[in-house]
């Protein structure tokens, strides 16, 4: 008898059993029949409600790469309920920046008072302190401008000050693929030493500066750990969702005792969510928080950050990027996930941040990923082992998840010989990276294979 055919009966029968014992059999079901059935995992689809944990009491009550088949069979099915969820929005169709509105950083008094005068509202100001005091401020503009017109007119009435409109920056991430557990640890592909080993091989210390989405605190990734999170943004705004900020908090610092080790477990993490959730039902940070993310940083003495998100190019971003360089902070960012032909994503391919891209476990560049003469490094990103945002763990891929190992990197070096300069750290990255592609700096892979023996040896 097809396989098909025995399972369609056993689950037939098995149903006529529930009915018959007075198990209700109404709404939908998820788990699987004699272990053929479906992942309920937390994907980047904005659910947050099916998270895939594997590690309840009941190996029979698992679904994904560790179900097991044992067990009653009467329990073999999971009944969730399904609440429906809004779709995201296909990228293209987001919108890139604030509606009506301009950012301005180093607007005098004069020049805001005359744009307030004429018809331009002052909606936040804050004061940075990588720009000495000086102030960052977002202003609406009157009906009848154009957002062309109005940053025109504040950079004429102030010629010292860096104008521009709000752009949005979004995670970057791309859709979860199967693997067990086993098979995700992708740090093996760099040589990273092995948790047990970590303390003994590297110095392991300092803090590492984390922009992202929310981040769930009480996920038992971070039991234990010295996680700081700092939320900033409109109180107004929907707030962010936790999939990506978890599983990439988890990925540098997660808990040496939990099932999502960090690269660096145990460090200080100061993670700041400069995001919300927006009407795409995408999480998406406006370049006046950004800016404010990294000053905060940058103010807090953090010597390495980390920014898995891209969008486009903004003069008021790369200030603020040239600054946090004068302050001897390294930068690192995901170059994006938009293909091998779409132009370059910003920050990443600014001057001053090291651009991160992924590669599987075959050492071949992932499909998706950005390309370009702005790649420095590239790092594992594909079916990447981390942790999900409710609880447990799975895979992720995209370039997001380059981008913390090469972060990790830098801590090392830095927490080895704090004297050592951003740029001497990226030196260091460079050298010692495995050669992929085209012999020397190529498009694809830049330097190189971000090198996790030499790290540590060095």
């Amino acid at each position: 008898m097809p396989a098909q055919v025995s399972n369609g009966l056993i689950a037939a029968l098995i149903s006529v059993l529930l009915a018959t014992f007075g198990a209700p059999i109404d709404g939908p079901w998820q788990g699987s029949v004699l272990g053929v059935g479906q992942a309920s995992a937390d994907d980047d689809d904005g659910d947050d409600s099916d998270d895939d944990d594997d590690s309840g009491s009941d190996p029979s009550d698992r679904t994904g790469p560790s179900a097991g088949n044992g067990g009653n069979p009467l329990t073999i099915f999971r009944r969730q309920a399904i609440r429906p969820q809004p779709r995201p929005v296909p990228q293209r169709q987001l919108p890139r920046h604030v509606p009506r509105e301009i950012v301005a950083l180093g607007l005098d008094k004069a020049a805001e008072d005359r744009l307030v005068a004429e018809g331009y509202e002052v909606r936040e100001r804050v004061a940075l302190a990588t720009e000495g005091g000086a102030g960052l401020v977002r202003l609406g503009i009157p009906r009848g401008v154009s957002l062309e017109a109005a940053r025109a007119r504040a950079a004429t009435l102030a010629q010292g000050a860096v104008v521009d409109m709000n752009h949005y920056y979004r995670p970057e991430q791309a859709g979860a693929e199967p693997c067990s557990e086993g098979l995700c640890l992708a740090r093996e592909v760099v040589g990273w030493p092995p948790v047990e080993t970590l303390a003994d091989q590297c110095t392991v210390g300092g803090r590492i500066g984390l922009i992202d989405t929310a981040i769930n605190g009480d996920h038992l990734a971070f039991a234990g750990g010295r996680v700081e999170t700092i939320r900033i943004g409109q109180g107004n705004l929907p707030a962010s969702g936790r999939q990506h900020g978890t599983a990439v908090a988890a990925l540098l610092v997660g808990s040496r005792e939990s099932r999502t080790p960090g690269l660096l477990p145990g460090s200080e993490l100061i993670a700041v969510d400069a995001f919300h959730r927006g009407e795409g039902n995408d999480d998406r940070s406006a370049v006046y928080d950004l800016v404010r993310a990294i000053d905060i940083l940058a103010s807090r003495g953090v010597k390495v950050i980390n920014m898995s998100l891209t969008g486009p190019a903004n003069p008021l971003l790369e200030r603020t990027v040239q600054r946090a360089n004068q302050r001897d902070i390294l930068m690192v960012a995901a170059a994006g996930n938009d293909g091998p032909r779409a132009a370059p994503l910003y920050p990443a391919a600014y001057d001053g941040v090291i651009a991160v891209t992924a590669i599987d476990r075959s050492k071949n560049a992932y499909r998706r990923a950005g390309s370009g003469a702005h790649i420095d490094i590239a790092a594992p990103g594909v079916q990447v082992w981390t942790a999900a945002s409710v609880r447990g763990a799975q895979p992720r891929t995209g370039t997001s998840f380059a981008a913390p190992f090469v972060s990790a990197a830098a801590a090392i070096l830095k927490a080895s010989n704090p004297a050592l300069t951003a740029g001497e750290i990226e030196e260091i990255l460079q050298r010692n990276a495995e050669d992929l592609g085209a012999p020397g700096k190529d498009p694809v892979y830049g330097w190189g294979l971000l090198n996790g023996r030499a790290i540590c040896q060095g």
